[in-house]
């Protein structure tokens, strides 16, 4: 990821900016501030902004608990205690907006959590950058043969290369031709000063969905968590993980206790079906229970003994 002069400039100034406040403030969190994390080839995350702290999810626990219970429960115990019952608005007190930077496959993908406010870079207005993401060969999956969305064996030697030249090669062209219906270069000067160009949210369709588009994100605590645990699960698209990654890290420096409770409750944890429990209790007493009997489905099956680590 390259920042041009200007981004740098930016950043820099609101950096240097102070301002003295008696919100709470976040030292962690704060060091990072306005820093973009490089993601992919060209994408990054950066935290712009943020309201609240741990302090302020149990402030508003305690709204409805009352004061007789603070003596009871100190605030790890109590966010823990909201995350494992899902008790979700003290939570959703907390707001932190990101700028990201993406390809606009992932930013579809994205869009899809309803719950955020969301303010994208307008092609209409503004020239997309010539920037488009390539896979790492790493990251050349073939076909899923169990999973209609997932990846499989890695293509390596020849297969790789072609498919690597390909996805250069269209997205260059792809943009060299959206220039030339512009009429415009990356600086926005006039290819040919004797031709009219095409409208910019017209011209912006001939664009690989490989391109990169920026957002502001503004999202609530609770949301968040929901997102990150959808989007940095093993099972998620590469593309958007190593994006809900780099989020995770910003989440443990503005929230560490919560951050902590998550991990423990909702990445590392699992939620049973009521089938499931019960053959769970079945295997504590001693019971052989195989998937016939069981009561499960296959695939259900499949994924507890996963779960559980054992052989099905």
């Amino acid at each position: 990821m390259e920042l041009n002069a200007e981004q740098k400039a930016e950043i820099e100034a609101l950096r240097a900016d102070r301002h003295q406040t008696r919100r709470a403030t976040v030292a962690g969190l704060e060091e990072i501030l306005y820093e973009p994390i490089p993601v992919l080839d060209h994408g990054f995350v950066r935290v712009v902004d943020y309201m609240g702290d741990d302090a302020a999810v149990v402030q508003a626990a305690r709204v409805s608990y009352g004061k007789g219970t603070r003596q009871a429960r100190d605030d790890a115990g109590l966010l823990n205690y909201l995350l494992r019952h899902r008790h979700t608005t003290p939570f959703e007190m907390c707001e932190i907006k990101y700028h990201v930077k993406l390809p606009v496959f992932v930013a579809r993908q994205w869009i899809r959590h309803r719950t955020a406010n969301v303010n994208e870079y307008s092609a209409r207005y503004s020239i997309l950058d010539k920037e488009y993401y390539i896979p790492a060969p790493d990251q050349l999956g073939t076909q899923s043969r169990s999973n209609r969305q997932g990846r499989g064996a890695i293509l390596d030697g020849e297969e790789a290369e072609r498919v690597l030249a390909l996805l250069r090669e269209d997205a260059e062209r792809c943009h060299a031709h959206y220039a030339e219906m512009l009429n415009e270069s990356d600086d926005g000067k006039a290819l040919d000063p004797g031709r009219r160009g095409l409208a910019r949210e017209l011209a912006r369709m001939n664009l690989t969905l490989n391109t990169y588009t920026q957002w502001y994100w503004k999202i609530d605590l609770h949301n968040l968590m929901h997102f990150l645990g959808l989007r940095a699960d093993p099972h998620a698209q590469y593309e958007i993980r190593v994006y809900a990654e780099a989020m995770l890290g910003t989440l443990e420096r503005w929230m560490p206790i919560t951050y902590d409770a998550f991990v423990n409750h909702q990445l590392g944890g699992v939620r049973l079906s009521s089938g499931a429990l019960a053959v769970v209790k079945r295997l504590i007493g001693g019971e052989a229970v195989g998937q016939e009997e069981s009561g499960l489905s296959k695939r259900e099956w499949r994924e507890l003994m996963e779960t559980l680590g054992r052989e099905g």
